[in-house]
């Protein structure tokens, strides 16, 4: 299989080597080593699953060789080795980084990845609540170990090969400290870049178990764009397929025939999505083979001379070239030609194959992605296979449990992925199974799905648990309207993110204890999201999160200003935190319901207070919008009309200059209080707000009343709180401490939040 060769660089610099008898250690960086232990001394150059590229620049290292003894020393460690069969007391590596107070040392195969900060899990399949998360490459203690010494290897001829009988071991130490950004940068030098996604992938996905009609699922589409509510991936689960016909010899979730009985013209079907702006992806649960009723059994057969006359099926072997070839190039290609984009890979029957350490879903993942790279925009929808699985994006996270414990982990699952460098997980927003109606939990779970790498909806085969938002109560079928609109504005952002897109917070801040303290909290690229988890007040109608802000920051959706410091805050179920720094800058697409094209206007959300640069990335170029807050002078080169929403600037600065036929103009609470400046002209733009501007002091007293307006209790507790906001003759302090005499927290908490949220005078 030739044409599926990927590139790949997996000998290492000889320079790099150090080598002896049995035992071999490649120093691919100053923090980063390679170990191997070998029997046979026969050591392994071939790509592996993990690492692709060992080709990396000589570092700086100096070796002490002894009869009995080897030290490889670098600025950052210590290695120490006695020659003998790996053990934990004859190889050791000391770190310089100052972690710890007594310091840290890896030794080998002593059991504990000491504070590693996780990774991900294969699957989220029946976990209801929390999972085991594996391990990534960085931790507290400062090190971190990947075992590759069982992992799946490329063969150079475009095929794979599992690893060679023996004693053997094959390691590698990340040793980075807390410059977690160093250890994901080094993990993608080894391992492979993690690819961008196409555009389209970024809108919202469509998806339901559930036997569609070729009528029914186009009506649907229609629906949705009669609604405004946008999509630009449609999802046909397995019954696109023959399933439970009598011509089916099997239980049915294997197929690779329309069922014309629900898709009478494909063909059709196909350019119907596609006239309306939608990629379409199908299911394929491909371990029952292919069967004598199937259209491509005669023609896979003669490919592979395949013996038809009892009508045997062709088994399913991913462990054979020339199935693969045939799986590929014949099956699913002739499928594709007619209305499928790309392929959701349902792999669920385990880890083993004729060969040992031949992973199918890894054979899956990696064929169907080179696969897809010959011919068009390369995208997969898959489980993960395990590290380096994030060259093959996007990500199926599984078949989610229907609660709040589920919801409650996937923030803190999505961000801690990415300490493995996988970032483009997708996962059954709103729920897929179990569970119970509850209109609340789906409105917060997509929410949360709005700002998560991929937002798709998904449901069971259960007619009462779809996720068309016009299913549930009003207030909630407006909210979740509104933040699928907001997605697709989302997509020129994500789009021009650096990768991954969420971060956990203790990347930036690894060594303030209240960084990893909130583990539901994120980067969202530059924003901070807290998603909101728990279910709301019946008192207040208000739910609550943790939040830790680092520092100033400003509500996107509020205006809200609010001081660094750990905060409660309190959201109505039309709100979640979406929180911006000082300096920030957020290229929006005006028209949510473009399909993910490329906009043809811009709103452009700016926070002053601190330098700011966004490069907006397109296919064919990008653009560079900038902010310099000494000078007060914002310049874009965006080439279309654009509206710059300046955040909590609520009157026009002394000395602000705009284009010549520039439209100003203000908003205020219920809106977002901003500035906004309307430049219709081409590019490039230049706005001058005057030197050093300052974000405005927001009056908080309309968002007060009309909460306490919402609160279900006495009339004389509303006006206790009310009078206690209102009191001008006193110090904050004293308001705040008056504030805490009038109720209990749950209803005093919201307000407190609102008063306290902007200490400036």
């Amino acid at each position: 299989m030739k044409d599926y060769v990927f590139p790949s660089k997996p000998l290492a610099n000889p320079k790099s080597i150090v080598q002896g008898p049995n035992y071999r250690f490649t120093i691919l960086t100053d923090r980063l080593f390679r170990y191997e232990w070998a029997e046979d001394n026969v050591f392994e150059d071939r790509a592996s699953t993990f690492a692709i590229n060992r080709e990396l620049p000589v570092p700086d290292f100096r070796v002490v060789d002894r009869e009995d003894e080897l030290e490889i020393i670098t600025d950052h460690f210590h290695l120490s080795y006695d020659k003998e069969r790996f053990s934990s007391s004859g190889l050791m590596a000391s770190f310089s980084a100052k972690i710890t107070l007594w310091g840290a040392q890896w030794r080998f195969a002593s059991g504990r990845q000491r504070e590693n900060l996780g990774g991900t899990a294969r699957t989220l399949d029946e976990v209801d609540g929390r999972c085991d998360m594996g391990e990534g490459v960085i931790s507290r203690f400062g090190y971190a170990e990947i075992d590759d010494s069982k992992s799946m290897l490329f063969d150079g001829e475009g095929f794979v090969a599992g690893r060679p009988a023996g004693d053997r071991v094959d390691g590698y130490v990340f040793a980075y400290g807390h410059d977690y950004r160093g250890a994901i940068k080094a993990l993608y030098q080894v391992s492979g870049q993690q690819p961008a996604v196409p555009r389209y992938a970024l809108g919202n996905w469509w998806s339901r178990y559930y036997a569609y009609s070729q009528e029914e699922y186009v009506a649907l589409m229609d629906k949705f764009k009669k609604m405004d509510v946008p999509l630009s991936v449609a999802v046909v689960d397995m019954d696109w397929h023959m399933v439970g016909d009598d011509a089916v010899p099997h239980a049915g979730w294997t197929g690779y025939t329309w069922d014309k009985k629900l898709f009478p013209d494909p063909k059709k079907f196909g350019k119907d999505l596609h006239d309306r702006k939608l990629k379409i992806t199908l299911n394929d649960h491909p371990h029952a083979g292919i069967h004598y009723h199937e259209d491509g059994y005669e023609e896979m057969a003669a490919f592979l001379r395949h013996d038809t006359t009892h009508k045997n099926p062709i088994l399913f072997d991913p462990t054979n070239p020339k199935f693969m070839e045939a799986y590929l190039r014949i099956l699913h290609r002739n499928i594709e030609d007619v209305a499928c984009d790309f392929w959701w890979i349902d792999w669920q029957q385990g880890e083993h194959s004729k060969v040992p350490g031949l992973d199918p879903l890894w054979m899956l993942n990696h064929f169907h992605f080179i696969d897809a790279s010959q011919k068009r925009e390369p995208l997969i929808f898959s489980r993960y296979a395990g590290r380096g699985s994030h060259r093959y994006p996007v990500g199926f996270s599984g078949d989610t449990v229907t609660t709040w414990a589920s919801l409650e982990f996937q923030p803190e699952f999505t961000a801690t992925a990415s300490n493995i460098g996988y970032g483009w997980w997708s996962h059954d927003i709103g729920g897929h199974m179990m569970g119970s109606r509850d209109d609340e939990l789906v409105t917060r779970w997509i929410q949360f799905g709005v700002f998560s790498p991929i937002m798709r909806l998904h449901s069971a085969n259960n007619r009462w648990s779809s996720k068309e938002p016009w299913l549930y109560r009003k207030e909630s079928e407006l909210v979740i309207s509104n933040f699928m609109r907001y997605r697709h504005r989302l997509v020129p952002y994500i789009h021009s993110a650096a990768e991954p897109l969420i971060q956990p917070m203790y990347w930036d801040f690894p060594d303030k204890d209240i960084a990893y303290s909130v583990p539901n909290q994120y980067f969202f690229s530059e924003l901070i999201v807290a998603p909101i988890v728990k279910p709301r007040s019946k008192r207040t109608n208000l739910a609550r999160v943790k939040a830790w802000l680092p520092y100033r920051c400003v509500d996107i959706f509020t205006g809200t200003v609010y001081d660094a410091g750990e905060i409660e805050m309190f959201r109505t179920l039309g709100e979640i935190p979406v929180l911006a720094r000082e300096g920030s800058i957020v290229p929006l697409d005006v028209n949510p319901s473009n399909g993910c094209l490329r906009p043809d206007e811009f709103e452009v959300l700016i926070v002053v207070g601190k330098d700011g640069r966004f490069e907006l990335v397109e296919e064919e170029k990008s653009f560079t919008v900038t902010f310099d807050q000494k000078t007060g002078i914002l310049k874009s080169d965006i080439d279309r009309p654009c509206t710059f929403r300046f955040l909590a600037i609520t009157s026009k600065p002394s000395g602000f200059k705009a284009p010549e036929g520039a439209e100003i103009s203000f908003e205020a609470y219920p809106s977002v209080p901003s500035m906004l400046v309307k430049v219709a002209k081409a590019c490039p733009v230049e706005l001058q707000l005057g030197g050093s501007p300052q974000l405005g002091k927001i009056d908080q007293r309309d968002r007060i009343e009309k909460m306490l307006l919402d609160y279900q209790v006495e009339f004389d507790v509303k006006d206790r709180i009310w009078n206690a906001v209102v009191d001008e003759e006193v110090g904050l302090n004293v308001r705040v401490r008056k504030l805490l005499g009038t109720a209990d927290e749950e209803l005093v908490g919201p307000v407190v939040e609102l008063v306290l949220a902007d200490g400036r005078a």
